[in-house]
């Protein structure tokens, strides 16, 4: 029997493992797994774009999620409750809307994108 010690997500564990001997058990030996490699911490987001571009209405993410599609383009005239863009909640498609009607100032998100709950989206004039 070994004892070992493990962190998972910060709690502590300690852990009592029996060794058998494979050929007894009929179970085919297996090699040791390799450690996996701590993932690359996250590159700063994209800088925003030019203030002039940007339209006076804000139009946020109500969820964290994926850029799923974009409805609209800028320039496009919009009416209260229009789709600007489609986001994947949760294995869920859902639509972000105009809050009110307005001229598409810019789109600050591209297909893809994973964006927090808040973050701008688009911009309304």
């Amino acid at each position: 029997m070994k004892s070992y010690t493990i962190t998972v997500n910060g709690n502590v564990y300690d852990v009592t493992v029996e060794e058998t001997n494979a050929a007894q058990t009929g179970a085919p030996a297996m090699a040791p797994r390799a450690a996996a490699a701590k993932p690359a911490p996250a590159s700063a987001p994209a800088p925003a774009k030019p203030a002039a571009a940007a339209g006076s209405i804000k139009i946020e993410a109500g969820a964290a999620g994926k850029v799923f599609k974009i409805e609209s383009s800028v320039g496009a005239q919009v009416k209260k409750g229009d789709p600007i863009l489609v986001l994947e909640i949760m294995k869920m498609e859902t639509p972000v809307v105009a809050t009110q009607d307005g001229t598409v100032a810019s789109i600050d998100v591209a297909v893809g994108d994973m964006v927090e709950s808040g973050a701008v989206l688009a911009t309304l004039n």
